[in-house]
C-alpha cells in the first residue's frame, strides 16, 4: 500500500484540482452553482491525475527512460517496488474508474441538455484518458516529443476550467479563456520545472522535452514567459470585466511567482528544483483560490 500511495504522487493533485476550483468559482459568481456536480468533478480528476502518474511511471520505466541518475521522486516500476504487470492493472483500474466517474458527472451535469453535448463531453473525457495513457506509452509518446507543454496547457487550463465551469452553467464566454490560460500556464510551469530538473538526464536518454530542445538559458527564459504571461492574462480578464479592486485579489500570489522563477533561473544543482516543483503548484492553488474569492466578492 505504501508503494501504491507514493507511486500515485498524492503531491501532484493540488495542481490537478486547480483549474477543477477556479472553474466552480466562476461558476458561483455567476449564479449557476452545484455541490454534487463539483464533487464529481474532483473525483473524476483525482482518478484521472492517478491514471496518469501511474502510466507515466510505467511508461518510463518500459521505454527506459528512467536511470540511476534520475533526482526526482522514486518511481515504481523503475525500482522494481511494484512489478508492471501490477501497474499494468492499475493503469487498467484507475482507467475504468475515471470513466465510471465523469459518466456519472455528465448524466448529472446534462440531464436536461441535449444529447449532443454529452457525447462531446463524452469524447472529451475519452480523450483526456488517452493523453493521460499516451504522455509516456505508445510507440510514439508525445511526452518524449516535447508536446507535453501543450498537452498541460490543454487539459490543465482549457478543459479543466472551462469544462467545469460548462458543466455548472451550461454556457461559455470567450473571456474566460484568459483566466483559464493563466492556470494553464502556470501548470505548464511545473512541468518546466520538472523537465529543467532532467535536462541532463533526458539530453541522455533521448527525451526532446523543451528545455534539452532549448538548452539551459532558454528554458529559464521560456520558464519567465510561462509566469508572467500567466499573471497577464489574469490582469487581462480583470480590465475586460471591469473588476472591482477585490476582483485583483490574486496579485498578492505573484511574489511567489517570482520567488520561484527566481530560483529556477539561479540553481546550482537540478536536486535543488525539487522543492521548487511543489512550490509552484501550491503558489497555483493560492492564485486560483484569491482569483475566485475575487470573483464572488
Amino acid at each position: 500500500m505504501k508503494n501504491w500511495l507514493a507511486a500515485a504522487r498524492p503531491r501532484t493533485l493540488p495542481l490537478s484540482l486547480a483549474s477543477i476550483i477556479l472553474g466552480s468559482f466562476l461558476a458561483v459568481a455567476s449564479r449557476h452553482f452545484s455541490w454534487t456536480i463539483t464533487l464529481l468533478a474532483v473525483l473524476t480528476t483525482i482518478f484521472l491525475q492517478i491514471l496518469s502518474n501511474f502510466a507515466n511511471d510505467y511508461g518510463d520505466a518500459v521505454s527506459g527512460k528512467d536511470t540511476e541518475l534520475r533526482v526526482g521522486p522514486r518511481r515504481a516500476v523503475a525500482t522494481g517496488d511494484i512489478t508492471r504487470e501490477a501497474m499494468l492493472r492499475g493503469i487498467i483500474i484507475t482507467s475504468i474508474l475515471s470513466l465510471i466517474s465523469g459518466i456519472g458527472l455528465l448524466v448529472l451535469a446534462f440531464r436536461d441538455a441535449d444529447a449532443t453535448v454529452f457525447w462531446f463531453f463524452l469524447i472529451l473525457g475519452l480523450l483526456s484518458i488517452a493523453a493521460a495513457v499516451g504522455y509516456t506509452n505508445g510507440k510514439r509518446p508525445y511526452g518524449y516529443a516535447g508536446f507535453g507543454d501543450i498537452a498541460v496547457l490543454i487539459f490543465f487550463g482549457w478543459v479543466g476550467v472551462l469544462g467545469t465551469y460548462f458543466l455548472h452553467t451550461l454556457s461559455f464566454h470567450w473571456l474566460l479563456l484568459l483566466p483559464a490560460t493563466s492556470v494553464g500556464l502556470f501548470a505548464t510551469g511545473v512541468l518546466n520545472v520538472n523537465n529543467i530538473r532532467d535536462i541532463e538526464t533526458d539530453t541522455m536518454t533521448g527525451k526532446k522535452s523543451i528545455p534539452a530542445r532549448l538548452g539551459l538559458p532558454l528554458a529559464i527564459r521560456y520558464h519567465w514567459g510561462l509566469l508572467l504571461t500567466g499573471m497577464v492574462c489574469a490582469l487581462a480578464y480583470s480590465f475586460l470585466t471591469d473588476a472591482p479592486l477585490t476582483g485583483y485579489l490574486y496579485l498578492l500570489s505573484f511574489p511567489l511567482f517570482v520567488l520561484n522563477g527566481r530560483a529556477v533561473a539561479t540553481h546550482k544543482k537540478p536536486a535543488e528544483l525539487n522543492a521548487r516543483l511543489g512550490q509552484l503548484a501550491l503558489s497555483t492553488l493560492l492564485f486560483v483560490i484569491l482569483f475566485g474569492v475575487g470573483q464572488v466578492l
